[in-house]
């Protein structure tokens, strides 16, 4: 069985664990902040808030940025529920832009229309989510130069994209964004096991996230109401979670990081191989816009729709039957039953329902070798009822 995305764990990485393991702290020790400094640095943001999951770290980055009962926040159909049910979970209403049929992120066209029709009703979002599909950067100026226009703040839900770029500089370094989000999932670039991480360049939204991420609790003298009754005191002072990292993931995370980019290169020469391999005409490769160098975290080909070979169920469940577990990243989320009942509308978003009833995320991982590579490539070019001789 190939999978489409799987983890690569070394030896070091495995010893990493062992020495937390072995050591004092198997939470809230020191491994997690030297985690959050790593990603700090290779970033170059200002703070990092390391958390258990990606999904946490979206639901505080909403808190910190006060989405609440009456706000609106828009995010992009072509994702996990986690990034529109974030909004959710804090009680704001949440709607969908629909995707650039190039890139499969938030069209900045779609989002700039949209912004003009909901200013002229006063139902503008308060916080807007772009998300960073396959590892390839949204169009954050463009989408920051929108927010300075309509006063939105904004979200980089970047789970899949960290080590890789926009406009030359590493994604994650907030500077067309309030926050980024990335995921240490397992079939991420890099994991954790389960993980996730906040960056931010602003103190203050660095700190609502780390009061978020344990109980709403502060232990600084500073951040309290009153004097500390000893040294044991500890104030609650809003509801929070708890979200927090354990050093054992962040050792994990720490020894991975210093494979980051061997990682993202090894994912670009698989796509180069598949980029040049993968010749049918009614396949459609993914398009990498030149502002970004993505990291890669998927590579979605496309069946088209309407040719004389293969349709895309049979493709799918053909890759399936010969063991290539390929997935489709993502089902709309408006699709869902549960925001079905929402009342969206399929005809407003035609570029995601497109891309719904052609994509097929094939395998995608560092460790993929050519030997396999090949058999994959075969079976996506060969036919259906194509049969070798022999």
């Amino acid at each position: 069985m190939i999978p489409y995305g799987r983890q690569d764990i070394s030896e070091s990485d495995i010893e990493a664990v062992v020495d937390v393991l072995r050591s004092d702290f198997l939470t809230q020790g020191p491994v997690v902040p030297a985690f959050e400094k790593a990603v700090l640095e290779y970033c170059h943001a200002k703070f990092a808030v390391a958390v258990n999951s990606a999904t946490s770290a979206l639901h505080i980055a909403c808190m910190s940025l006060g989405v609440g009962t009456n706000d609106i926040v828009w995010t992009s159909p072509i994702s996990f529920v986690a990034s529109s049910n974030c909004a959710l979970y804090c009680g704001a209403t949440v709607d969908f832009v629909d995707i650039d049929p190039l890139t499969y992120n938030m069209s900045v066209d779609a989002l700039s229309d949209k912004l003009q029709k909901a200013e002229k009703v006063g139902m503008l979002p308060k916080v807007v989510i772009p998300v960073h599909l396959c590892g390839q950067s949204s169009q954050m100026k463009e989408i920051y130069e929108l927010s300075k226009k309509y006063g939105f703040k904004i979200i980089e839900d970047a789970s899949h994209a960290i080590g890789g770029k926009y406009m030359g500089e590493y994604i994650g370094n907030c500077k067309f964004s309030d926050i980024t989000v990335f995921s240490f999932h397992p079939v991420k670039i890099i994991t954790t096991g389960e993980g996730g991480m906040c960056l931010t360049n602003d103190p203050q939204i660095a700190l609502w996230l780390s009061r978020f991420r344990s109980h709403g609790i502060v232990r600084h003298t500073s951040e309290m109401t009153k004097l500390p009754d000893g040294p044991w005191y500890y104030e609650q002072i809003g509801l929070g979670y708890n979200y927090r990292m354990t050093d054992i993931q962040a050792a994990l995370g720490l020894s991975q990081m210093k494979r980051l980019t061997e990682f993202v290169e090894a994912r670009h020469k698989i796509a180069d191989y598949y980029n040049n391999k993968l010749t049918e005409e009614w396949i459609l490769k993914p398009w990498q816009h030149p502002d970004t160098y993505s990291a890669l975290h998927l590579y979605v080909i496309r069946i088209k729709e309407g040719n004389s070979i293969v349709g895309h169920l049979q493709m799918f469940e053909k890759l399936r039957s010969a063991g290539i577990l390929v997935n489709l990243h993502y089902i709309p989320i408006y699709r869902q039953p549960y925001y079905q009942r929402m009342g969206y509308k399929k005809k407003d978003f035609p570029n995601a329902e497109a891309y719904y009833k052609e994509a097929i995320s094939i395998p995608m991982y560092s460790s993929l070798n050519t030997e396999q590579q090949d058999f994959i490539i075969e079976r996506i070019n060969s036919p259906m009822g194509f049969q070798n001789l022999f």
